[in-house]
């Protein structure tokens, strides 16, 4: 079984995408389309890796993150934000909030999957 990553996305387009890249690289995936699904099936799932978009109904990507990272059982998580929300200072906001690393929407499929096997491997 491949290593098991969650995605947190509530566009379709968006998961669709990301869901076909990952699979076919072999990784699990299991998918969220709020925040609040998100936290709940980081600690259900107990994935591997998270990808959180930022932008979400409900509570966003950067709650969900601190919420995740709060949670001890869950905090060695590794979370990527992958949004569109690429304002300046964006990117220090999802770090402070507890994510690893940030990816600017549109991605390079081959740069978000090199950034994925940074934390993951394979």
């Amino acid at each position: 079984m491949g290593r098991k990553v969650l995605l947190v996305e509530d566009q379709e387009d968006n998961r669709r995408i990301l869901r076909d890249l990952l699979t076919s690289a072999g990784y699990e995936i299991r998918e969220a389309l709020t925040g609040e699904d998100g936290i709940r099936l980081a600690d259900e799932y107990r994935p591997d890796l998270i990808l959180m978009d930022i932008q979400l109904p409900g509570v966003d990507g950067y709650e969900a993150a601190r919420q995740i990272k709060a949670n001890p059982a869950l905090r060695a998580i590794p979370i990527i934000a992958v949004t569109s929300y690429a304002l300046s200072g964006d990117d220090a906001q999802a770090l402070e909030a507890g994510c690893e690393a940030y990816v600017a929407k549109p991605f390079s499929r081959r740069a978000l999957l090199a950034k994925v096997r940074e934390y993951l491997g394979g």
